[in-house]
């Protein structure tokens, strides 16, 4: 078959209509009907008496549907609209805004609530573990008891609450621990806050799933703490080596997760019975299985899987770098290994602040944010005092309130700081403060200076 004077080929085209995309090979002949025909038939798009949809250009302009699609002006890859058509003598129905249905949770409030609980339980164990007697073990009990009921599967908002199940039990058993080996309590209380929560999957999986991302980040967060901690302890090193590299593996887990947060099945990527497919005929081709169309469904849910795991990991990132952040600047105590360590915390808040204007979530983003400057406020907690007051004081701060307010300023202009220019140079800034990251770790667990004294 010919068209505009030459000889026709197979059209390749991609119909995006109500139920998913679906890439078709459509023969030479093959007109808008046969095309609308062939998605209603592979996909089950029929709308009520219209089984077959209509098909229009990806601009809206609807297709003849008896004309073959190469006189058309259709082109291979080209991309067509399957719309369901509106019943007949029906009004277009206004639009409305979308607002809280009857009965719904006050989704942002409860959050809010759960994080206060698991920032009260972690400031009670601390006060608790350096008492004796009476008080500390109240609060030790109070504590796991609060665990256990956050584990009971009742309720609506259960699914919540089994989420700050982990830190009250993580709290429990560092006060049981106590604080006279800080490494470990710490790891053996990431180590029971990830048990309880595999727990807490164990039984919330029947109630609701929006709660497993969570957990999950409890366990893996909970058991690497403990392996951190515990064999350090265990092999005598010096407590600044455990917060040390906590805070250097959890400023390289926030550009870790996203990576390995959303999990998209294969079938979602791969037809395998499609590869085989040269031309297609309304006619002459069998009725072929639902395969080439993604659910809008599977999309969504892929989605918000994806984003409960980048926020619930930089909620533990926020963790880990409020509490390894200040103990590693407290436990070096040595001049080199002084400096190593305030340089250590410096370019893990620089890095975790340039790693969150990469997120699209805002909840991830401004988690990782308060990582970033949780590290900078204990450096400054630690400088300040420090500072003699003269012209070099003065200059370093007028420096540094001047390039504060040049972020503001480029913020609210809209420029600079999202164009191009900047996107490439914070990249380089991110991965030059990772990496040297990596080379102020070895300064501040010491191993610079043993070298330096072996050698000398």
């Amino acid at each position: 078959m010919t068209a505009g004077g030459r000889t026709a080929e197979s059209l390749a085209l991609s119909v995006h209509g109500p139920v998913g995309v679906l890439d078709l090979l459509a023969p030479p002949g093959a007109t808008a009907a046969d095309v609308a025909r062939e998605y209603a038939e592979q996909t089950g798009a029929g709308v009520g008496d219209h089984p077959v949809p209509p098909v229009l250009h990806r601009l809206g302009t609807p297709l003849d549907p008896d004309r073959p699609l190469i006189e058309a002006g259709v082109r291979a890859g080209e991309v067509l609209v399957a719309a369901p058509p509106a019943a007949p003598g029906s009004a277009p129905v206004p639009a409305e805004l979308p607002g809280p249905a009857p009965g719904a949770e006050p989704g942002a409030v409860w959050a809010l609530c759960c994080a206060l609980a698991g920032a009260a339980a972690v400031l009670a164990a601390w006060g608790a573990a350096g008492r004796g007697g009476a008080p500390r073990d109240v609060v030790g009990v109070l504590l796991a008891a609060g665990a256990l009921l956050g584990l009971l599967p009742v309720g609506r908002l259960a699914w919540r609450r089994v989420l700050v199940a982990p830190v009250l039990a993580g709290a429990a058993a560092f006060v049981a621990a106590g604080p006279e080996r800080l490494p470990l309590a710490v790891g053996l209380a990431g180590l029971v806050a990830g048990l309880v929560a595999g727990l807490g999957a164990i039984v919330g999986r029947p109630l609701d799933d929006r709660a497993a991302e969570g957990l999950r980040v409890w366990m893996v967060a909970g058991a690497g703490v403990f392996a951190v901690t515990g064999p350090a302890t265990l092999a005598g090193l010096r407590p600044e080596v455990s917060w040390g590299v906590l805070l250097l593996l959890a400023t390289l887990a926030a550009r870790l997760v996203p990576a390995v947060a959303v999990d998209v099945p294969d079938q979602y990527l791969l037809d395998l019975d499609r590869l085989a497919v040269t031309a297609w005929s309304a006619r002459e081709q069998p009725r072929r299985r639902r395969r080439g169309a993604v659910p809008t469904e599977a999309v969504e849910r892929v989605v918000a899987r994806g984003g409960r795991t980048v926020t619930a990991a930089a909620a533990a990132i926020l963790g880990v770098v409020a509490v390894s952040a200040p103990l590693l600047l407290a436990t070096a105590t040595v001049e080199i290994d002084r400096l190593g360590a305030r340089a250590l915390v410096a370019l893990c808040g620089a890095a975790l602040l340039l790693a969150a204007r990469s997120h699209r979530h805002p909840g991830a983003r401004a988690l990782l944010r308060l990582a970033g400057l949780a590290a900078w406020t204990s450096l400054a907690v630690v400088l300040l005092p420090a500072l003699a007051a003269g012209p070099a004081t003065a200059f370093a701060l007028g420096c540094v309130a001047l390039g504060a307010a040049l972020v503001l300023a480029a913020i609210g202009t809209g420029r600079g700081w999202r164009s191009a220019w900047w996107a490439r140079c914070a990249e380089i800034a991110e991965g030059a403060a990772g990496s040297l990251a990596i080379g102020a770790l070895l300064v501040a667990v010491g191993i610079f200076r043993s070298l330096w004294e072996t050698t000398s």
